[in-house]
């Protein structure tokens, strides 16, 4: 995509729903090099990312098909979904 100064603009992939969107319409999932894995909303942690659109649906389809999962080469524990879901909730 470009915009109209002629820059492009970082298009993503949403892990949830496989859909290409701007960047800044995703919200950005983030393994740290510690292995804890969260929500990014402001897009600057450190870390392995995979995007995901920001309503809950596509966090719920990315869950369900372990979409993250396979991004991260690791097993993520059903808490850390609830709370990536609650805080997805929070900001909408």
């Amino acid at each position: 995509m470009v915009d109209v100064q002629n820059r492009k603009i970082p298009v993503r992939m949403c892990t949830g729903c496989g859909e290409q969107k701007p960047k800044k319409e995703l919200v950005r999932v983030v393994k740290s090099p510690e292995g804890e894995i969260s929500l990014d909303l402001t897009g600057k942690k450190s870390g392995r990312g995979a995007y995901v659109c920001r309503n809950v649906d596509c966090l719920k389809k990315a869950r369900k098909a372990r979409r993250l999962e396979r991004a991260f080469s690791c097993q993520i524990p059903e808490e850390v979904y609830d709370r990536m879901e609650e805080e997805m909730q929070k900001g909408e």
